[in-house]
Parts: C-alpha cells; sequence; structure tokens
C-alpha cells in the first residue's frame, strides 16, 4: 500500500491560543515588511514638499524660538543656567518622539483597516513600524541637539557632557515603549469608539505641560509644591530630566526615580501588548 504523501509547509497560519502569543517568531519572519512600512512612511510623508526632509530641522528650530520667547522671556519662566534653545531643545525632541509614537499608534488599528483586512501578517508590525520610522525623525534631531550643544560650548557656555550621557539608549527605549504601549492601548479602544481619537489629538498636547519640556523642575516644586508630584512622577519627565543632566549637566536625576520610571514602562508595554493582541483578533468587524 503507497504511503500517503504529508504535505510541509513553510508557514502556516494558527489561531492566537493566547493574550500573550504575540507570535514574535512571526513578526521576525516579517521584517522585510517591517521596513517598507519605514519606508513608505518616510517617503510619502516629505513627498511633494519643498523642503523634504530639512523639516527634521525646520520644526524643532521654530519650536524652540517660539518657547524662547514666550516662555524664557515673556513669562520669564528659569531654566536653571542652561541657555534656552538647548534647554528647550532637549525637552522637545524627547516629548515630540514620545507624542508621535503615541498619537500614530492610537490611529493604527483605523489607518490600516484596508491592508489588514487584505492579507495577513503580524499586526503588531504596524505599530513597530511607526515607532521605528518616528526613531529615524528623532535620530536627525540629535544631530541638531549636539550641533546646538558644541556651538554654546563654544561660547563658554560650560555645557559638557557626563557619565550619564551613557543612559541614553536606555532613555530611547523608555519613550519608544510608553509611546507604543500607550498608542496601542488606545488604538484598541477606538475600534469601538471613534470619540477616542479626537480626545487623543488635543489631550496630547495638553500633556506636555505636566512634563518638564518648558520648565525646569526645580521651578514647578518651588512654585507650586501641591501639585509638583504629578510633574514629577511623570514617567516623561524623568526621561528628560536624566538626558538634560547626562547631556547637560543639569537637571534632576535620581536612581529611584528612573527604576520607576523603568517599572512603569514594563506595565506600560505588557498591558499595551495584551489589550492589542486580544483586539486584532476580530478588530476588522468592527472598524
Amino acid at each position: 500500500m503507497k504511503e500517503t504523501e504529508q504535505d510541509e509547509w513553510d508557514f502556516e497560519i494558527t489561531p492566537a491560543h493566547g493574550v500573550l502569543d504575540l507570535k514574535l517568531k512571526d513578526v521576525w519572519h516579517y521584517r522585510d515588511l517591517l521596513f517598507l512600512l519605514v519606508r513608505r512612511d518616510f517617503v510619502s510623508f516629505y513627498k511633494q514638499t519643498i523642503l523634504g526632509p530639512i523639516w527634521f530641522f525646520v520644526q524643532p528650530v521654530i519650536t524652540i524660538v517660539f518657547y524662547s520667547i514666550v516662555f524664557g522671556n515673556l513669562a520669564g519662566i528659569p531654566t536653571d543656567g542652561i541657555p534656552k534653545p538647548v534647554f528647550y531643545l532637549a525637552g522637545t525632541i524627547v516629548w515630540n518622539y514620545f507624542a508621535d509614537c503615541l498619537t500614530k499608534t492610537s490611529n493604527v488599528f483605523r489607518d490600516g483597516a484596508g491592508l489588514m483586512g487584505k492579507v495577513y501578517f503580524p499586526r503588531l508590525i504596524m505599530p513597530l513600524s511607526i515607532v521605528v520610522s518616528n526613531l529615524i525623525r528623532f535620530g536627525v534631531q540629535i544631530i541638531l541637539f549636539i550641533i546646538l550643544l558644541v556651538f554654546y560650548n563654544i561660547k563658554g557656555g560650560h555645557l559638557t557632557l557626563n557619565l550619564y550621557a551613557l543612559l541614553f539608549p536606555v532613555l530611547v527605549v523608555f519613550i519608544a515603549a510608553q509611546g507604543l504601549g500607550l498608542g496601542m492601548m488606545i488604538s484598541a479602544v477606538t475600534t469601538k469608539y471613534r470619540d477616542i481619537a479626537f480626545i487623543v489629538s488635543f489631550g496630547v498636547p495638553l500633556l506636555m505641560y505636566a512634563t518638564t519640556v518648558i520648565y525646569p523642575l526645580s521651578v514647578a516644586e518651588a512654585k507650586f509644591h501641591a501639585y509638583s508630584w504629578m510633574v514629577k512622577y511623570n514617567p516623561i519627565t524623568t526621561v528628560i530630566e536624566t538626558f538634560r543632566y547626562g547631556f547637560l549637566g543639569k537637571g534632576d536625576f535620581s536612581w529611584w526615580l528612573l527604576g520607576y520610571c523603568s517599572a512603569v514602562t514594563f506595565v506600560i508595554l505588557l498591558l499595551g501588548t495584551i489589550i492589542f493582541n486580544k483586539v486584532e483578533k476580530n478588530f476588522i468587524d468592527t472598524v
């Protein structure tokens, strides 16, 4: 009797077995798609623009000029002796990376419904591509920050790096993970309630004022002591203050707060991936 031949498949699609079954091997298998999505985001965003990628530099420059005039000169908010452009740029580039990851990831189901409804690929690829594409922009703006830092040092600003600057890769992971985790949570809710997208659009810019982007933590504790704990225990504040302390030598740094930030980041990312993994199974029926 002839033996039945058994087909061998390179790839097999099976139902997820649990909320923590993230199919990370599939994500690695589709890494080429990740790079293609990153390239698509980069090209489409600056397509048919005159300045193109130069906007990477123009946007933060305009922002720090505005902050220097309004908050530094008119409002008279001190910057702990740090030159205003450097102080504001340090906070702005960190905040922009977090805000971009959060807002764009929160719309991933809505914006990617057309693609997700036609072909199979690990859905986690979509939010990861957003984080990576925004990382490119963040890296370019870091170059601008270094240039400005060197300029003010030449002018006698005495802004020197220290060993805490070695924490920079860890801080980048914290920013990306917080934006990714919160974005995935919100994206799960927006599949049923589109109103959440409107709340995010005007709520995220307001949330910036609960961090130390435009003022140092010392000023918040001195002038608004009763409410300063909300700023101090904001995990983004820890990232900004550590970044300033490592690259500018001034700011509030605490190993305890850094440990607290890492714990909060882990919880946010874990909850975000669990919720995202649960909703992506049947989101196409509600989007």
